[in-house]
């Protein structure tokens, strides 16, 4: 063997290992829901968890995971999806095979719809004016994946006012809230409805509770402390908001429509896929699209005709707002 040899099998092994390396499309896997680390050939494995609801035998099988293919450690992102970082690029079909033995899949990244997110709701929490945990395995279910043709698409759900789950923030966001109502035969005049509401939307008329609508949230705390069952629930629904984010460059969502059904904000996710499509454009937030195009645009051809009961004028949006004295009109 001459002296040039072993530098010519050394020159073909790096050329091996640089082909090896062009072939790993960084951004498909991402997409896929294979992230990137910053060591070499290692990757963060994001699992699909909608509404961060997951059964012990998955948690054991992620921890498993987590000791076969990385180092024994999990991650919870910021939107509650269990991921396992450390995983080498050649383990990933082995990854992905015992995943779908435990009925568990990989989530994803991209321009598409993302794994739902969601507080506890109604479920356990007594704040809870709304089943989010149903509504967030139901879209998971319907539209995970969903390609947006520009960019992430967040939807998340948050069961009242408090807004644990940020739908402010989100390119879809739905509330929870209630509509009170007075049986006057039944009060005795107590005012506890009245100290209770943070936002003083109650008053006293005559020993009865007077409500301001223009403040009223839809919050419910006055149903709650009523002694005597005389404020009970009107209605319930979804409160929906659309063009949020977080980020470099945040924006906060625009209330759109009040007291949707589930039926309502499931139609309203599909049928603002299609407008998205076609009123966005490069790699813009949907935030993006309605601050280029109007907000009018996407009320008038994306809510109204669903038949939703819209919010129109800024005024009627300043009640869920901190600081009426600091409006902007947004």
């Amino acid at each position: 063997m001459t002296m040039a040899e072993p530098r010519m099998e050394g020159l073909k092994a790096e050329l091996r290992k640089e082909s090896r390396r062009v072939q790993l499309n960084f951004d498909e896997l991402k997409s896929g829901g294979f992230i990137k680390q910053t060591q070499k050939d290692l990757f963060t494995v994001r699992l699909r968890c909608p509404g961060g609801r997951l059964t012990s035998d998955k948690l054991h099988k992620a921890a498993e995971l987590a000791q076969k293919y990385g180092r024994g450690e999990v991650h919870i992102s910021v939107r509650q999806s269990v991921e396992i970082p450390y995983v080498h690029y050649k383990d990933f079909e082995a990854v992905t095979k015992e995943l779908a033995q435990s009925d568990w899949a990989v989530a994803s990244c991209g321009p598409r719809i993302r794994v739902p997110t969601g507080c506890a709701g109604c479920t356990w929490n007594p704040n809870g004016l709304a089943d989010t945990q149903a509504m967030c395995q139901e879209v998971d279910k319907r539209f995970f994946g969903t390609p947006t043709g520009h960019h992430k698409f967040k939807v998340s759900f948050s069961g009242c006012p408090i807004d644990c789950f940020r739908t402010r923030e989100m390119d879809l966001g739905f509330q929870g809230m209630v509509e009170p109502r007075l049986v006057e035969e039944l009060c005795n005049g107590c005012q506890l409805c009245v100290k209770a509401c943070e936002e003083s939307a109650l008053h006293m008329e005559k020993d009865l509770p007077v409500r301001d609508l223009a403040k009223c949230n839809s919050c419910g705390d006055c149903i709650k402390v009523c002694p005597v069952d005389a404020m009970v629930v009107s209605r319930k629904g979804w409160l929906a908001r659309v063009g949020g984010k977080h980020g470099k460059h945040p924006l906060f969502a625009y209330e759109v429509a009040g007291y949707l059904t589930e039926a309502q904000a499931l139609n309203l996710i599909d049928k603002t896929m299609p407008w998205y499509r076609e009123k966005g454009q490069g790699r813009e937030r949907i935030g993006a699209t309605i601050g280029r195009v109007g907000l009018d645009s996407y009320i008038d051809e994306v809510c109204r005709p669903l038949g939703l009961e819209v919010i129109v004028a800024p005024q009627e949006r300043q009640k869920y707002w901190a600081g009426g004295n600091l409006y902007d009109g947004h």
